[in-house]
């Protein structure tokens, strides 16, 4: 009897592994295709704002036309994730993948803040997730959320390049506090074989080498420490506005025509009065500024954020990681000169620590900043994140996020 559970184990460990490569190839190359054209489209605009900025309404009604008539729970985006981890939801549809990318693409030609991790996430578990059906046979009550891990982690590896990051994102973002850990051999593979595939396709990764000799002592402790509330309080405060603002929204328009036309025709006001076009898009120009010595202002930080906000609660499509790293990294500029530490030391701990705040996660930014920075700042950024979810409260970008109950 124990030799035959074992081989039915070791069949489907070699199934599921099988799997997790295939599906990794499979969201890479999709990863990459999306990541590219986003690129071109972030060109396109960043040459000519003042020509596609002033359309953005219109294309805020292409995106509820799109999800109105052919969404169908695809317009829940992230939480229909959500709702099939807690099984809610029993499927995710195939279309919101061509959907999230198309109203994604169409966010971002036409200026809207936002980011790109949120398709990633929805499309890699939307197609992780259409495999599940053929392991049913297994009964494993764990088969339908693995595959969705395994997805989510793809998803992210494959945008970001950043498997390690991935697969603790993907484990840890469902339940704060709670690590599905039975799933990280199939994620491992899947993240890893979708982070390599989208970089032989072509897509660029953004990683910046920080390295400085510093001993940490009581007085680099401190400073840490005061890094870590702040980049907690910027985090959490984005994800308060922005739950708070898609409630206030809802219930102050009729319905999601009028929501976003009148908001995107305010947005495109203040993002072509704010800098000309400066915080549209993932805002991947303020964090190469950050990082260069160019010039970052006090308010960049904080016009990012709200600008992002209007953008998400009105509709549009994208994502909030992307543009919390921009937070991140601008508001560590800003606070590097007042705290006495090297200015890319800083914005580095600052995109990664915004991040984990927002999103409720601890292992994730950790790894994001060793596979984004040089893990020899490990030590720096695991002391800014212990200080930064001290700030964290019950609040994240996730509406749907659950916190571990242990008693």
């Amino acid at each position: 009897m124990k030799n035959r559970i074992d081989t039915q184990r070791l069949v489907y460990l070699a199934f599921i592994t099988l799997a997790a490569f295939l599906i990794g190839i499979l969201i890479g190359t999709v990863d990459a295709v999306f990541g590219q054209v986003l690129s071109a489209i972030s060109a396109i605009r960043e040459a000519h704002p003042l020509y596609l900025t002033p359309f953005l309404a219109l294309g805020g009604l292409l995106i509820v036309f799109l999800y109105d008539h052919f969404g169908g729970t695809s317009g829940k985006g992230i939480n229909l994730v959500f709702e099939v981890a807690d099984k809610k939801e029993r499927e995710i549809p195939k279309r919101l993948v061509p959907l999230v990318m198309l109203a994604t693409w169409i966010t971002h030609l036409f200026g809207g803040s936002a980011g790109r991790e949120g398709v990633g996430v929805q499309l890699g578990a939307a197609i992780s997730h259409a495999f599940s059906p053929f392991f049913h046979s297994i009964k494993s009550p764990r088969t339908s959320r693995t595959f969705l891990i395994m997805g989510m982690a793809a998803g992210f590896a494959g945008l970001f390049q950043t498997p390690i990051a991935a697969i603790m994102f993907a484990m840890e973002v469902l339940i704060i506090g709670h690590l599905d850990l039975w799933a990280i051999l199939p994620t491992c593979i899947a993240a890893f074989t979708a982070s390599a595939t989208s970089h032989l396709l072509g897509l660029e990764k953004f990683s910046h080498a920080v390295r400085f000799d510093f001993t940490l002592d009581g007085a680099l402790f401190l400073k840490l420490a005061i890094l870590g509330l702040c980049f907690g309080f910027a985090g959490t405060l984005f994800a308060f506005l922005l739950r708070q603002t898609k409630l206030k929204l809802l219930k102050t328009f009729k319905g999601p025509y009028q929501r976003i036309f009148i908001l995107s025709l305010l947005l495109s006001s203040l993002l072509l009065i704010c800098g000309l076009g400066r915080y549209s898009g993932l805002g991947t120009n303020l964090v190469a500024a950050s990082f260069s010595g160019e010039a970052v202002y006090p308010f960049d930080w904080l016009l990012k954020l709200l600008l992002t906000v209007l953008t998400l609660a009105a509709g549009f499509q994208g994502g909030e990681v992307t543009p919390l790293f921009t937070i991140g990294a601008t508001l560590g500029s800003v606070l590097a000169p007042l705290i006495g530490l090297p200015l890319e030391f800083v914005a580095a701990l600052g995109f990664c620590g915004v991040f984990g705040s927002a999103t409720g996660t601890f292992l994730a930014p950790i790894f994001i900043c060793g596979e984004t920075f040089g893990f020899e700042n490990t030590p720096y950024i695991f002391i800014v994140v212990c200080f930064a979810s001290l700030i964290k409260k019950d609040t994240s970008i996730y509406s749907l996020q659950k916190i571990s109950d242990i008693k």
